[in-house]
């Protein structure tokens, strides 16, 4: 499989442990000497509408990734979660 990394940036990355949309790919760490790709980054969500900046950027390990589609990357990763923090949801539509 060739991707370019302008393709992968156009792919959102979605967690199949509990369906959540991180985002868009933002980065890629790699191993220079192999030219191996060890893991993705996706910049966190929005603090208050952009004003405040971002929240922590995932790091998502390579061997994480399931399956990558033509408009998604499949990945099974559990994020632990600060205390007092609950799991977001989406927005229900009436």
């Amino acid at each position: 499989m060739e991707q370019r990394f302008t393709e992968l940036r156009c792919k959102e990355v979605i967690n199949i442990n509990d369906g959540c949309r991180l985002g868009y790919v933002g980065d890629l760490d790699v191993r220079i000497p192999e030219g191996e790709i060890t893991a993705i980054i996706v910049p966190g969500p929005l603090k208050f509408f952009g004003l405040l900046g971002r929240g922590e950027e995932y790091y998502i390990p390579w061997r994480c990734i399931k399956r990558i589609g033509g408009d998604v990357i499949l990945i099974e990763h559990s994020f632990p979660h600060r205390e007092g923090e609950t799991p977001r949801r989406g927005k229900r539509r009436a």
